[in-house]
């Protein structure tokens, strides 16, 4: 029975002192979810793409996908993501002014990758949110009350995309895919006729 004791006692010290880690983010403030969130170095994915793979949070799930474009949706909210390859492969920069005007609006330079995040009021009393970051955009048009949920999975979304370079490298070469069209005839021969048999 000491035994048994014993062997609780060790294994729930070595659960308590061995557990992860939890960092809760505090939603209240978009600033502080966009410094949390971007300043980890995630390498999570459980989405891929063509030439991308990046993690999608829970909740949000994928309704549509074409090439580069993927509609994801989650607590009634649609987000649009487009993911710009060609911008990745030929490391294309950007400017961008805060607007004054917008309700939200923030030019983003966090581990060496930029971008911006601008959520407008719009006629209807609805927020577009406008959330460009590491070559990828989302777009969503959401009630005020789900802005800070919305910014925070697109966060995690546009800041875990990682690229394969080698594969949109192939994606992007013309020539690559191009069929190398042969002509075949199958009923002509492909030597010339001899007399092969003599009748003697």
């Amino acid at each position: 029975m000491k035994r048994i004791g014993k062997l609780m006692i060790m294994l729930l010290c070595v659960f308590l002192l061995s557990g992860c880690t939890i960092v809760r983010i505090n939603t209240d403030k978009i600033d502080t979810i966009i410094n949390v969130v971007l300043s980890k170095n995630n390498n999570l994915y459980n989405t891929i793409g063509k030439g991308y793979k990046y993690y999608k949070p829970r909740g949000v799930i994928n309704v549509d996908v074409s090439e580069y474009n993927e509609k994801l949706y989650s607590n009634g909210d649609y987000y649009y993501l487009y993911v710009d390859i060609n911008s990745y492969y030929y490391k294309k920069d950007f400017t961008y002014e805060e607007n004054k005007e917008s309700y939200y609006s923030s030019y983003i330079d966090i581990n060496d990758k930029k971008g911006y995040l601008e959520i407008n009021k719009q006629e209807n009393g609805y927020y577009l949110i406008e959330f460009l970051y590491n070559y990828s955009k989302i777009e969503a048009l959401v009630v005020k009350e789900d802005i800070n949920d919305v910014v925070l999975n697109a966060t995690y979304i546009l800041s875990t995309i990682k690229y394969n370079s080698n594969v949109i490298k192939l994606m992007l070469d013309e020539d690559y895919f191009k069929n190398k069209d042969e002509r075949y005839d199958l009923f002509e021969p492909k030597v010339e006729s001899n007399n092969f048999v003599k009748v003697e």
